[in-house]
């Protein structure tokens, strides 16, 4: 199936200023992560976002669209926080775009999650990181195999297009450098 800019929810998970920062592929996951934050603020997709213990790790890094809706967490799940579920199960929205930090750890508990809860997801692998590389392959072999579709930036961005003809065509094809 498809990306649909109307059935999408975009999840941004942890990208903060201490986790960016730790990321092996910090710099591909900052401008990945952002060129997708543009293109939901854009496409007018909603966003939720999660940050664990913005105390002591920071806020997160990304310009984020108008109608985004930011949680602190501690689990590593962010479905376990009812807010958080209860947020994403309310949008009517029933695929679910996911890019954060780290891929092996909070990236697959919630990707799993919402992948029991009847979730259609779609992995940006290009706007997610982790410290240790072999971590960040791992957490995606793992996520692919429980059924999320593994996609690049581009590919989920053309995808949510469909045409060349989308009024918003060359607004996000200039994020892309």
């Amino acid at each position: 199936m498809f990306l649909n800019s109307d059935n999408c929810l975009l999840l941004i998970i942890d990208i903060q200023e201490k986790l960016i920062n730790a990321v092996f592929n910090k710099e591909v996951v900052a401008k990945n992560a952002e060129i997708v934050s543009k293109t939901a603020k854009i496409l007018n997709i909603p966003a939720v976002v999660t940050e664990q213990y913005p105390k002591g790790l920071g806020n997160t890094v990304l310009e984020l669209p108008e109608n985004s809706k930011v949680f602190e967490k501690t689990s590593f799940n962010a479905l376990v926080e009812d807010n958080i579920k209860n947020v994403v199960v309310s949008s009517g929205k029933k695929q679910i775009i996911v890019m954060g930090i780290e891929t092996h750890i909070c990236v697959h508990q919630t990707v799993d999650a919402l992948i029991e809860n009847g979730f259609d997801v779609t992995v940006v692998s290009d706007a997610c990181g982790s410290r240790a590389e072999k971590e960040y392959f791992a957490g995606l072999d793992a996520m692919k195999f429980n059924g999320a579709k593994i996609k690049t930036t581009e590919m989920v961005l053309f995808e949510l297009l469909k045409t060349a003809k989308h009024q918003n065509f060359k607004e996000i094809q200039a994020l892309i450098k």
